[in-house]
């Protein structure tokens, strides 16, 4: 019989809270400072397609695009846990801008599992780089001296807007041709064209555009293998820093999960807010739409979604979080339990934002109206590949039987 981390006699206490450097304990306090920013700001972030400066300069300045980053090239090198509260506070205000935040620090988290060299090309020259990322293979590569050269198109990358690297996911040959391997490829920008092809119902400040690349070369300490990062190997040589050596695909799941959360808590206040103007419900004798038992038990229901949905995703969090503190590797079965815990996330913040759909009325759906907009954005995040709720059912269900055979190798 498979058992939970929680069971395990000498595994890690699962759910006690995250394993954080408690000097950026703030920082998702200083998330929730910009949400009222955020929000003014979001319909024209939809508009233009792409997060407003104001807010890239906003999340700047209060550090929240290093939370991942090595505190000893200047970041905050805080938890996975951090990580995902402050993108749920920042989800708030808009989905568009905390998705990209998240994907952002989460391509800093994997910048900090290359080796140092790689990591001080990067931050020396600007400790404020950001980076991009697409984790699968979509291009091609051949061996060339010392690396590879790629070439391809590299499509929803999320941030690449406001990115001076990229990492993308390609194929590793060998000098005869072979493929031993697939790594993500750490590229900068100036050497990869953006074409303009994010059209989308949600989402649509994300600008997760395609990425082209045509002959560029990448030398091999700017390759991670993606093969061993899946079983916990990192080329790191600060094996004493816990976060990175958080679980590979658990780790990159959850950076999708916080700004859903965010949308969800984001669609509550804005319907708490809205009753409290004191219309009535049309064709009833209702005079104030908060005076009906329907519209308390609604709001009631869609709380406690929420806040189901919060817990799945904190329990994840702090899963990784003690396994890398622990350092060991993070077991499968566990690592299937974060990817059905965000699925959960998933699930609960849909139907949550269903019944306040229904409690705001046809009036949610005016152009004008907020709403519509976090439906669309949650609608659209939560399609992600990575964080499909059947799929994540199927791998948790498999490991829960011991069945060795998978559907997929990230997990």
């Amino acid at each position: 019989m498979t058992t939970s981390s929680m069971d395990r006699a000498n595994g890690p206490t699962s759910g006690t809270g995250p394993v954080a450097n408690k000097e950026w304990a703030d920082l998702p306090e200083r998330a929730a400072g910009l949400v009222e920013l955020l929000r003014c700001n979001a319909a024209r972030t939809e508009q233009d397609r792409r997060v407003a400066e104001e807010n890239i300069a906003a999340l700047d300045a209060a550090g929240l695009f290093g939370i991942t980053m090595p505190e000893r090239l200047g970041g905050r090198q805080a938890s996975i846990r951090t990580l995902v509260e402050v993108s749920s506070e920042l989800g708030r205000g808009c989905g568009s801008t905390a998705w990209i935040t998240s994907l952002i620090n989460i391509s800093g988290w994997l910048i900090g599992l290359y080796p140092q060299r790689t990591q001080r090309e990067v931050y020396e020259a600007n400790p404020r780089a950001r980076a991009c990322s697409a984790l699968p293979p979509q291009g091609t590569s051949e061996a060339a001296d010392r690396g590879q050269t790629i070439t391809g198109q590299w499509r929803f990358v999320s941030g690449c807007l406001h990115a001076e690297w990229a990492l993308l996911g390609t194929s590793v040959i060998g000098a005869s041709g072979e493929q031993p391997d697939q790594g993500l490829a750490l590229v900068p920008m100036d050497q990869l064209t953006i074409e303009d092809t994010w059209h989308v119902a949600g989402m649509r400040g994300t600008g997760s555009n395609t990425l082209v690349a045509d002959g560029v070369f990448v030398p091999a300490h700017r390759i991670l293998s993606a093969t061993k990062a899946r079983s916990g190997e990192y080329p790191t040589e600060f094996k004493n820093e816990a976060l990175y050596r958080a679980a590979f695909v658990p780790t990159l799941a959850l950076s999708l999960a916080g700004p859903l959360l965010g949308l969800a808590r984001g669609g509550l206040e804005l319907v708490l807010a809205s009753l409290a103007e004191g219309r009535g419900i049309s064709h009833t004798l209702y005079e104030e739409v908060r005076e009906a038992p329907a519209t308390q038990t609604q709001l009631a229901e869609a709380a406690q979604l929420i806040d189901t949905a919060a817990l799945h995703l904190m329990r994840a969090a702090d899963d990784v979080d003690n396994w890398a503190a622990s350092g060991r590797c993070m077991p499968l079965p566990d690592r299937a339990r974060v990817r059905v815990d965000i699925a959960t996330l998933v699930r609960r913040s849909r139907e949550a934002l269903d019944i306040l759909l229904s409690v705001q009325g046809a009036r949610g759906f005016a152009d004008g109206n907020p709403l519509q907009r976090i439906w669309r954005d949650l609608g659209t995040g939560s399609r992600h590949a990575m964080i499909n709720p059947a799929i994540a059912a199927e791998i948790y269900g498999r490991a829960l039987l011991g069945i060795e055979e998978q559907v997929t190798p990230l997990i």
